[in-house]
């Protein structure tokens, strides 16, 4: 079989016939149809605190890509530190409130390098259900022995800790403090007080909780009050609530000097760009300087999930923090709720068949300072009023077939 014939084939197993009728898929955000003269409210887009476009993160971005270019060109070990690449692990270490931080291109690189490079064959790594597939991908990378626990059940994470640690030497356990897919966040406390009493690592990827949860946006540790040098690693991205694009890890300064010469995806892979550094190193800023931002988010957050539950829709496990899943009986009600806020102005992709299971699709609603209370109130009435009409609808089939039967 030759690989045009091995893919047509992987791709029909995947869902093609139901990803290829899906109009919001790899279609063009830049031409979506425009509504009453304006382009769709976009709730399909993970920019948190409305940083995305703010002018004076794209005047930091050009300045730097003037006066220090577009890329360095080989990688930080290689080809030398740049002065912004300091200055922007200092700053982030600062926000988070570790010792340090180090920051790579890619936020999915920066989880797959990272676990993969962790763990040795006599180890243990233990990851949620639901991690995000750079964690998955992390983990078959590592030579480490994996366990995979039921979302969110730290009791199941307990017991096989219980069953299973004693036959290994170091031990890894990654959570993630926002769940994208599902909106809901794990108990660190407890956490923290199982990696302690059986001597494990904890690495918590913050992709989506940094910028979001905690009174400052300070991610997880500050939603629970903890203090951050509780926690081996953290690992998160710069494309959500900052919103450029790379990845870092935080931690202890000497665990933080062992990867700058060691991790594969830090000495392999080139350094972050100057624009890229900027941007962030500005948004940072914002973010300080800003604080109506997040509570922003957190309004937004809030008004969201009671509006949903007053429609009756399904949110599903979300405890109601900058995204928020809505849950459909099946793919035709998803698709065609996803459509129907298109052709109202509101954009937000139905998730059917890729990274979730098959039997729970959704619409995922990322939220964002820059929704008003209104535009969340119609994008909600759409939705529950798609559901209603598709299942009056079949309601009399429905029951003439119970009738029948």
């Amino acid at each position: 079989m030759n690989l045009v014939d091995y893919a047509d084939r992987r791709f029909r197993f995947a869902g093609r016939e139901v990803l290829g009728q899906v109009k919001h898929f790899m279609g063009s955000v830049d031409q979506l149809p425009q509504h009453d003269g304006h382009r769709p409210v976009s709730f399909g887009n993970y920019d948190y605190l409305g940083l995305s476009t703010d002018s004076r993160i794209r005047a930091a971005a050009s300045e730097a890509a003037l006066t220090q270019g577009v890329g360095v060109s080989a990688s930080r070990l290689i080809g030398g530190e740049r002065d912004f690449h300091a200055a922007l692990e200092a700053e982030l270490a600062d926000f988070i409130g570790t010792e340090g931080t180090l920051c790579l291109v890619s936020g999915y690189l920066t989880n797959l390098t990272v676990i993969g490079h962790l763990l040795g064959a006599r180890d243990l790594l233990l990851i949620d259900e639901l991690s995000h597939n750079s964690i998955v991908a992390g983990s078959v990378g590592s030579r480490a022995t994996t366990h995979i626990f039921k979302h969110n059940d730290l009791n199941d994470l307990e017991r096989i800790l219980t069953e299973a640690r004693p036959q290994y030497g170091r031990c890894l356990i990654v959570v993630e403090g926002l769940y994208s897919m599902d909106g809901d966040i794990p108990d660190l406390p407890r956490l923290l007080e199982i990696k302690q009493r059986h001597d494990a690592w904890l690495l918590v990827d913050e992709a989506h909780s940094i910028g979001v949860l905690g009174a400052t946006g300070r991610g997880l540790c500050e939603h629970w009050a903890v203090n951050p040098y509780e926690i081996d690693l953290i690992i998160g991205t710069l494309s959500k609530a900052f919103g450029a694009c790379g990845g870092f890890v935080a931690a202890a300064k000497p665990v933080l000097d062992w990867l700058h010469y060691t991790l594969p995806g830090f000495v392999f892979s080139v350094g972050m760009s100057p624009p890229l550094a900027a941007g962030v190193r500005t948004a940072i800023d914002i973010v300080r300087i800003e604080p109506w931002r997040v509570e922003a988010l957190h309004d937004n957050s809030r008004h969201f999930v009671m509006t949903a539950r007053e429609f009756g829709l399904d949110l599903g496990p979300a405890t109601g923090h900058g995204v928020v899943p809505v849950f459909f009986r099946d793919n035709m009600e998803t698709v065609a709720s996803a459509n129907a806020l298109l052709a109202d102005g509101f954009y937000c992709p139905p998730i059917v068949q890729v990274g979730v299971p098959r039997d729970q699709p959704r619409l995922r609603f990322f939220l964002s300072t820059q929704h008003s209370h209104a535009e969340i109130d119609q994008a909600l009435e759409i939705v529950a009023g798609t559901i209603s009409g598709i299942r009056t609808a079949h309601e009399p089939v429905l029951t003439a077939i119970a009738v029948g039967d």
